[in-house]
């Protein structure tokens, strides 16, 4: 399995995304940016354990889960097109959800919803920089549900057709890595001194060196079960059985997808049922 160098990450690394957006004032910036909203001030809460423990299991964590005093927001960068990303989204939607009402709250209660994905690539091939969903009625399309989530998804490839210039100098940022403005500059900056911060750096390879361990746990299982690594003509059940046990190991959905050979979509599905 690669990994990236610390040298060579990126702002739309998963753990360089995440380091960033720690910092408050940047991940403030971002969400007023892209939302065109203010923010007061920004918490970062942990997921209950519970809901935590469950998702991770199915191989799926938050990049960024944030609120402010009515708000919540889920932040993530997406750089792979095989995702499925629309049940992605609904996946997401529900641990937001799911969280709150662990902590307490009661449904009435649940507060607006920001599901925001940040994509390397154009999901829908409409050519559009940003697509916003919302639920609305089939029969008048005026109708709103107004149950306060909203889903928004931005595509980089088509960040010169973008009108609002804040936004559009960003999603040129997340595809070309060039800082063209006082955000893009400090989002650049806080890059830079990642990859310098020792903490940041041990913390990097430690989980480098642990995802490594956990696919060789996993790969030597595998093979102690007669199955052999990737997936051959006629030897789909064998994959299957394999992932299965990938995910068990709390593997994420693409490191069994690109140990077993099955598709993301195969793993995604296999992730969503009752393991036995």
């Amino acid at each position: 399995m690669h990994f990236k160098p610390i040298e060579e990450l990126t702002f739309t690394d998963d753990y360089m995304f995440g380091a960033v957006m720690r910092n408050p004032e940047i991940c403030k910036s971002i969400l007023e940016t892209l939302l065109n909203i203010q923010i007061e001030k920004l918490e970062y809460p942990q997921l209950q354990k519970s809901i935590s423990t469950y998702y991770e299991s199915k191989g799926v964590r938050l990049d960024v889960y944030v609120k402010d005093s009515d708000k919540v927001f889920d932040i993530e960068v997406q750089n792979d097109s095989a995702i499925s990303l629309p049940k992605r989204m609904r996946y997401y939607q529900s641990m937001v959800d799911m969280d709150s009402l662990l902590k307490g709250q009661d449904y009435s209660e649940l507060k607006e919803s920001f599901i925001i994905f940040i994509c390397q690539y154009d999901p829908f091939t409409e050519g559009l920089p940003c697509y916003t969903f919302k639920n609305l009625c089939i029969q008048d399309k005026n109708l709103e549900l107004n149950d306060e989530t909203t889903k928004i998804i931005f595509n980089s490839t088509a960040y010169d057709k973008e009108k609002n210039v804040d936004i559009r100098k960003f999603l040129k940022y997340i595809r070309t890595k060039v800082p063209t403005s006082n955000l893009t500059d400090k989002i650049n900056n806080m890059v830079e001194e990642q990859k310098e911060n020792d903490k940041f750096r041990t913390e990097y390879l430690s989980m480098n060196l642990h995802d490594r361990d956990i696919t060789r746990k996993a790969f030597a299982e595998g093979e102690a079960l007669g199955i052999e690594k990737g997936i051959s003509q006629g030897a789909e059940q064998k994959a299957i059985e394999t992932a299965k046990n990938f995910l068990k190991l709390g593997l994420s959905i693409e490191k069994v997808a690109e140990g077993t050979g099955l598709t993301l979509e195969k793993v995604q599905e296999l992730a969503n049922k009752p393991q036995g």
